[in-house]
């Protein structure tokens, strides 16, 4: 019986490799997947629309005394908006938050228009309509990543906007004076604040909608016989404001990621 004991514990201990040798190996253990945050780093160009409202301080004037013929008054407009973009962002991060910064630049054909009424003296209607016809700016923006998908930010800038002329002043009677004012170009800057959020079905496509507020520098409009053109020595002294909100969709370029290492 001893003999027979010693004998199978042998048997087993020459069998215990190869029986080793024949079990499958162990899988090793894979690290876990790395998930990737969008980076606002790159390149957009986009397009969109909006509506917006333009308001004129306007004041009749004589350029010969520089006296002003009456009193000031306010008239604007409104209408919707087109918009193309174009600009570059840079993120990079403080602490624990994510930041942006950027430049764009932005050309916008609007439809903004409305009655002039003319100002506030002998002249009562008017047969035409002022439109604000297109602007563009040009800025920067800085924001903050509410999470890797929400950017929020404000934006200024420089910007001009081209008000169209218009003709003949009507009197109370609806008799036309023959007197218009020119059109020209106003020159000024804006600030803005907006959010952009990416749409998660297509990588690099992002939407953004943002609120401006533009003020332009106080501008001489020449009043002009319309039957000849020729100047009648009068202007029409107006500062402009507008106030708009666009929303746009924009497609971004060199859009990676930003490795977030999972824990496990």
């Amino acid at each position: 019986m001893k003999k027979l004991v010693i004998a199978l514990a042998a048997a087993a201990a020459l069998t215990s490799p190869a029986l080793a040798a024949d079990m499958a190996a162990k899988a090793p253990l894979r690290a876990a997947p790395v998930a990737y945050a969008p980076t606002w780093t790159g390149c957009y160009v986009g397009g969109g629309g909006g509506y917006g409202l333009f308001d004129i301080e306007t004041q009749q004037r004589n350029i010969p005394t520089g006296l002003p013929i009456n009193r000031s008054v306010d008239q604007g407009g409104r209408g919707w908006i087109g918009t193309l973009q174009a600009g570059c962002d840079y993120q990079f991060p403080i602490g624990a938050n994510q930041f942006v910064v950027g430049a764009f630049g932005d050309y916008n054909f609007s439809n903004m228009r409305g009655d002039f009424t003319g100002n506030g003296g002998l002249v009562g209607l008017v047969s035409n309509t002022e439109k604000v016809d297109w602007y563009w700016a040009f800025g920067g923006r800085i924001g903050w990543l509410v999470n890797p998908q929400t950017l929020t930010y404000f934006s200024g800038g420089y910007t001009e906007a081209h008000r169209t002329g218009f003709g003949s002043y009507l009197t109370a009677a609806n008799v036309a004076t023959g007197v218009g004012l020119s059109g020209g170009t106003n020159k000024g800057w804006f600030l803005g604040s907006g959010i952009e959020h990416t749409v998660g079905w297509i990588p690099g496509l992002t939407w953004k909608t943002e609120y401006r507020f533009s003020e332009f520098d106080r501008r001489d409009n020449a009043e002009f016989v319309t039957a000849t053109g020729v100047l009648t020595g009068n202007v029409s002294r107006d500062k402009m404001f507008t106030q708009t909100v666009t929303s746009t969709l924009s497609y971004r370029f060199n859009w990676g990621g930003t490795p977030v290492v999972a824990k496990y």
